[in-house]
């Protein structure tokens, strides 16, 4: 192998190696209250949309007490619950997101 295809190797290999980090993104979701509504917006930092996404309701005892699915908006909405809870957008290829009931203000 020649110097100049080691280097030419050598320089595909750090570029497959390293541009998925290049390109990586994370999930993000931000809530609030609207009357007797939370809702709630899905998304990832690169800015794209989470359309058709699961955003779970979940009690203080881990207990599932609501389902949403994030609509073409990318937002969520579930009725505002009587007890405390926290809502989790998990996209499947990151770690999920969890937004506690203490962040979520009006809009």
């Amino acid at each position: 192998m020649t110097m100049k295809s080691s280097i030419i190797a050598a320089s595909l290999f750090c570029l497959g190696t390293f541009s998925t980090a290049a390109f990586a993104h994370f999930p993000l979701m931000s809530c609030w209250f609207e009357a007797d509504k939370v809702l709630c917006e899905a998304g990832y930092s690169d800015g794209s949309t989470a359309v058709e996404y699961n955003v779970d309701m979940f009690d203080y005892d881990d207990n599932l007490i609501a389902k949403g699915m994030t609509d073409k908006r990318s937002i969520a909405e579930f009725t505002k619950p009587d007890t405390d809870f926290y809502l989790v957008f998990d996209a499947g290829h990151e770690n999920p997101v969890e937004v506690d009931v203490v962040e979520i203000k009006e809009k």
